[in-house]
Order: C-alpha cells, then structure tokens, then sequence
C-alpha cells in the first residue's frame, strides 16, 4: 500500500465512522475509544492470521510430545497475541443483525487481555454497552466492523500505526479543548525526532498523552536500520494523568510493536520510574502554564529544584481549615512550566538530549523562571530553541516554542531558529509541516553539527523526486491538452479567445518538449555524482543543474498563465453577449470541463515544482552546503549575546528579520492585479444575476400569497 491509497483509505474510514457517529446519540468522547479498539482488534487478528499456519504447524509438531505446549502459549511466541475462536475479527463481523454484537466485542477484548498481561484493564470493553442504550446506536457495532474489514489483510502494522493516529488526530480536533490533551500532531513530534535524533535506549514522556512521541521515536529508529552503528533497540516510559488516555497510549504501543511501560501518574506530585538521570532521551509535550502546582511538593523534589524553583505567588486553597476556622493559604509556583524545563534537564543521563513544546511566553519569562533560565544557559544544557508556526495544534492557536537539551554539546552557543514562516496549510484554520518541510529545517542542527555530506544527500533526493514527478506530469500532459482542444472546438463562435486559448497550449506542449533536455542533463548528473566526492563539487554540481530548470518553470508558469487569460476572456465575451441576448448566463457543461483541466494543469505543475522549490530554498540559505547564520531563519548565539538580550531564549531577538520578494517585475504585477480585477468582476455579475433572479422568485412567492 502506498502513500497515496493509505491516505485515501484513512479519509474513507474517517468519513464513514464520523457519520455513524453523527447519526446517534454519542459524543465524540464517548465514541472514540470504543472505534480505537476496533482498529486494535483488527491489527490483533490481521497479526495473527499471518501467524496462523506457522502456529498450528508447530502445535501439531509438538502435539502428544514430552515437550507438548498449548497453542495460545506458541501463539503468543510467534505474534504475541492468542485470539480464541469468538475473539476473532471474521467471527465478529459474520454475527448476525439479531445478535448483540456490542456484548460480543466486550467478550472478544476481555479474552485477548487475558492472554496479554500487559494490556489487561487497557482494552475498551464496557465502553461497547454505549451502543446499547439507545435503538439508533445499536446498528454502529455492525458497521464499524464492516467498516475496518475494509482495512487490507496484508496490512503491516506500520499501516495500522498510521490509521490509529489518524484516528487519534480527528478525535482530538472534534473534541475541542480537551481533545489535544491526549494528541500532539505529527508532524511538530517527527521535527522534534529529527532533531534530536534517537537511536535506542530508554525514551521517556512525562506526559505521554496517547504515546505519539514513542511513535515517531521508533520511527525515526527504524528509518535509521541501515546505520549499522546505530542501537536499534528503544524502550519507551510514560506517565499520564488521566486512565483514558493511559489504555489509548497503551493500545497505541500494541499496535506499534513497541517494548514499554505507561504508568498512570501525575508527573509533578509521583516519580514511578525515579526518573533523575535516568534517561537517554526525553520528549513531551506538557500543559502549559499550569498554575495550581503546590509548591511544597516540588521544592525539596530534585527532580525538580537542581536549577532553581518558580516562586513568587500565593493562593488560597481549601485544603484545610486553620485554627481560626478561615481556609489556610498554601503557597503554589507561578506556573508549571519550568518545572516541566527542569524535569526535562535533570532526567538526561550524560550526554542524553531532550526536546520540549513550551509556550513562547517561557523563553522570555521574568524574576523567578528567568534565574532558572540562566542557570541552564550557564550549565551548557540548552543546545538549541525553534519557534513553530502558528495553528499546527488543534487546542492553540498561538505558536509554541521548541526547547532542545543535549548533555553533550561541544560549544557554548545556541541555536536559535525561527520557522513560524515554514508551513502547510490544511484548511482555512490549520496547518501542518510536510516531510520535506520537516527535512529542510532539522538539516540546520545538522550543518551546524558538520554534517554538510547529509545536506548534498537530501538536494540529490529532492533533484531525483522532482525529476520523477516531472516525468509523471509529462504523461498525463497530451491528454489534458487533447481534452482542452476538444472542448475549444465546441466554441468557435468565440475565435479570437480559442486562438489565444489555442496558441497558450502550443506553447505549454513546446514548453514540456524542453523535458526531454533535462532528463538527459540529470541522467548526466546522477553518473557524475559517484565521481564527485568532495561537499564543495557536488555541491557546485548541483546549483549549476538546479539552474536549468528556472526558465523551464518560467516558461510553464507563463504558458499556463495565458490559457487561464484566455478563458477568462472567452468566458466574459460570452456572458456579454448572453446579457446582451437578455439572457441569464449559466456555466455549461464545456465550459466547467476547460476550467476543471486548467486547474488540472495547475496543480501538475505545482506538484512537479515542488521539489525544485525546496532544492532552491535550501540552496539560496546555505549556498556553501555549510552552516552559516540566516537573517529571518537561523542564528547560532553566543553566551555573551544572549546575557545581552537578559538571558531571553525568543529566537525572534536573534535571527531578526528579512522582508522577502515575491520575485515579480512591475509588468508581472500589474497583469497578476489586472487578473484578479477581472475575476472580482466576473463574480461581481454572477452575483447581481443571481440577487436578480432571488428578488424576482421573491416578489413572484409573495404576490402568489
């Protein structure tokens, strides 16, 4: 299964299982862990049928033997889980309608977790007698099972992982404010993973969530196999407040493969894994600003004192009446988050490293926290500190800031950068960061650190990528052009636009002609690339070849460019000359399909960019293929500067800022702006036609009253 069909298959299932939902009486937090543990269910049975023949074999080997075993006992070697008969998916979903199917998933769980210790009291099971309390809820256990049967039986369990968090993602966004408690996004965990890098050893999350940190860990680990250096082997602790969330991390570790424990705690009061100094790597994404943390507590707590306590604010707590029968005040911190900050520094072993979501209010924060700050600084336990954009969380809108430890650093400086400017968008109130979005900003770390050979690696990916999605466009360009023809030869009445429609596509269908040039000039570049073994020669290599492919693009864009001009034209022409009929013009069936293939071009040509685009930004910030500061991106700061701006950690006040060009001459503007005028003016009109038409139905409705 590739990238596209498991996107495509994570829409469908989140679309059909949202609908169910819809139409009963269940709130999203009702409905989400008992849906969680049917996608368990199915990875648990997908695992064990790909295990089945071998088991029975082995049974049947050993049955009447001295040396005899049970089969769940093989079963459980083999694929770690036993499923009994009635446990099994197939058996689930062939249930008939009259049949309680929710009572029958409660059996199914109850049985898998006791021949799974580690998952006993995890499994959802009394949450399936939700679907019995109401007539309109009792048909989602059926569909729900016939819903994941769509799931492949091939699937591996990195599929399921991907689905799980899907899942996870979606519940978290419908559930408002609270949904992001047990969910940080994957894309802000897979930047954190590629900058701190882990490679085995204990991973720890003081505030697991749902174990999405664990997750992109093992990841990481696994994409790194062929690194025959590398410790392979990871096992992952967390703590987590809330026992919901505790069975979804827990499930969420199953369905991932991965070797841990997740204890239900609260982090700032109970240590269940004595975790000071424990850790080769830390990552969380904690609550911000919390604000009731008692402060007797946590001061005596090393864990939490090593480089100083927030102090500096009292409240009044009923926590116990005094001798005058008035409420006793107890004194709290001002906030959670540096004990978070200190949690994180003081549970590295040596020369273990830690990434941190913070609010941006931390790296600035005065009297007390801004002590603890300089301590920190002064200690060398800060490596590096990068501002994210705004909108990647579902629960905040303001960007946070990532706090980067390493107990090995070799200098004084940090690294500060700002990526509030490197984003996505998803939707009109969400955005995300790509894989190569991620790449580019965690290979700043990694330049600083000397390692130029893995940015000359990531611009030849990027090169053979985009020469790949390149290639594809170029397939599916003649009959994108044969279908505009087509539709252009219905509007003859119109000649003066469908010439100039004509002439546009000539020149695209020229344009792409010059694709044949460059696919020679990179098979070309990809055999010099063995012969080139220094950074400086590849990279030179490569800016001379990136260079080729701008008049190439700037060909396309003006090509496609001119068609859109003159269907715009054709389409004004026509409503014109409806108007002047006394007609009311309406979008005809042609017409819809030359804008459906124009706007098809446009996205073939935004896609086949799109790598060249990321060759270029990382070519034009670090042209030497080396480390060096960039204005508005990146600023390794020395302890003297940063004791200069009060010991801030906000890389705003360091790498500064840089109003970029759009790249545009004035002509290019002028005709951009003329564009969208005529655009504006086209709906303009539609909109008039269509209050004429609404006014007329109106008076028509009223005078017929």
């Amino acid at each position: 299964m590739n990238r596209d069909q498991l996107k495509k298959l994570e829409r469908d299932l989140w679309a059909a299982a949202d609908k169910l939902r819809a139409n009963s009486d269940l709130k999203a937090s009702e409905y989400s862990t008992p849906v969680l543990g049917l996608i368990f269910l199915k990875f648990a049975d997908n695992k064990y049928r790909q295990h089945e023949t071998a088991i029975e074999q082995a049974y049947q080997k050993l049955k009447g033997t001295r040396v005899e075993r049970s089969e769940q006992d093989i079963a459980i070697e083999k694929c770690g889980f036993y499923l009994k008969p009635y446990a099994r998916y197939d058996y689930l979903l062939n249930l008939p309608e009259k049949e309680n199917i929710a009572k029958a998933i409660r059996a199914a769980m109850a049985s898998i977790e006791n021949t799974k210790p580690e998952l006993l009291g995890v499994l959802p099971q009394e949450e399936y007698d939700r679907f019995t309390r109401s007539p309109k809820n009792q048909h989602i256990p059926k569909d729900l099972l016939k819903l994941f049967s769509d799931i492949p039986v091939d699937a591996s369990g990195d599929v399921f992982g991907q689905i799980y968090e899907y899942f996870l993602a979606h519940f978290a966004l419908s559930e408002g404010a609270g949904g992001g408690e047990f969910f940080t996004p994957r894309s802000v965990v897979k930047l954190m993973t590629e900058i701190i890098e882990p490679h085995g050893g204990k991973v720890f999350d003081p505030a697991c969530g749902s174990g999405g940190m664990f997750v992109q860990s093992a990841d990481f680990i696994l994409k790194h196999q062929t690194d025959k250096a590398a410790d392979l082997d990871v096992f992952v602790c967390g703590t987590e407040k809330t026992l919901e969330t505790v069975k979804l991390a827990k499930m969420n570790l199953a369905v991932n493969n991965l070797r841990g424990e997740i204890k239900q705690a609260n982090t700032y009061y109970e240590d269940p894994f004595n975790a000071f100094g424990a850790f080769d790597y830390v990552m969380a994404n904690p609550p911000f600003n919390v604000d009731d943390v008692t402060l007797d507590a946590v001061e005596k707590d090393r864990r939490f004192n090593t480089y100083g306590v927030p102090r500096n604010k009292t409240k009044a707590k009923a926590a116990g009446g005094g001798k005058d029968g008035k409420e006793k005040a107890v004194e709290t911190v001002p906030n959670g988050n540096y004990l978070w900050i200190n949690l994180f520094a003081t549970s590295l072993k040596p020369g273990g490293r830690a990434a941190l979501v913070m609010a941006n209010s931390a790296s600035d924060a005065r009297h007390s926290e801004a002590d603890i700050r300089r301590t920190l600084i002064e200690q060398n336990l800060i490596y590096g500190m990068l501002t994210l954009p705004s909108n990647l969380f579902y629960t905040v809108t303001l960007p946070a800031t990532l706090w980067f430890f390493d107990k090995g650093k070799t200098d004084d400086k940090v690294l500060f950068i700002d990526a509030r400017n490197i984003f996505t968008q998803v939707d009109r109130a969400h955005r995300e960061l790509s894989d190569e979005q991620i790449q580019n900003i965690a290979l700043i770390p990694r330049l600083h650190k000397g390692r130029r050979q893995e940015f000359v690696d990531l611009v030849d990916r990027y090169l053979h990528r985009g020469m790949a999605q390149l290639h594809e466009a170029a397939e599916h360009l003649p009959g994108l052009s044969q279908r505009l023809l087509a539709v252009l030869a219905e509007e003859e009445a119109d000649a003066v636009t469908s010439q100039a429609a004509r002439d546009a596509i000539a020149a695209l269908q020229a344009q792409w002609g010059q694709l044949a040039g460059l696919k020679q000039a990179h098979a070309d570049h990809e055999r010099a690339r063995g012969q080139k073994h220094s950074v400086e020669g590849r990279n030179s290599a490569q800016n001379l070849f990136r260079a080729q492919f701008t008049p190439f693009f700037s060909g396309l864009h003006a090509a496609v460019k001119a068609l859109d001009k003159a269907i715009r034209e054709m389409d004004k022409r026509k409503a014109e000359a409806v108007k002047l009929e006394g007609k009311r013009a309406t979008a005809n069936r042609q017409t819809k399909g030359v804008k459906a293939a124009v706007q098809a071009l446009h996205d073939e040509l935004k896609a086949a960019e799109l790598y060249y685009q990321h060759v270029s930004w990382l070519q034009e910030r670090f042209p030497k293929a080396a480390y060096e500061d960039v204005t508005g991106l990146c600023k390794l700061a020395s302890r003297e500067e940063i004791a200069e701006q009060d010991w801030s950690l906000n890389p705003g006040r360091y790498v500064g800022v840089v109003i970029e060009e759009d790249g545009k001459t004035e002509e290019e503007f002028l005709a951009d702006l003329q564009s969208s005028l005529d655009e504006l003016e086209e709906l303009d009109g539609t909109a008039l036609r269509l209050k004429a038409v609404i006014d007329s139905n109106l008076k028509k409705i009223c005078e017929a009253g």
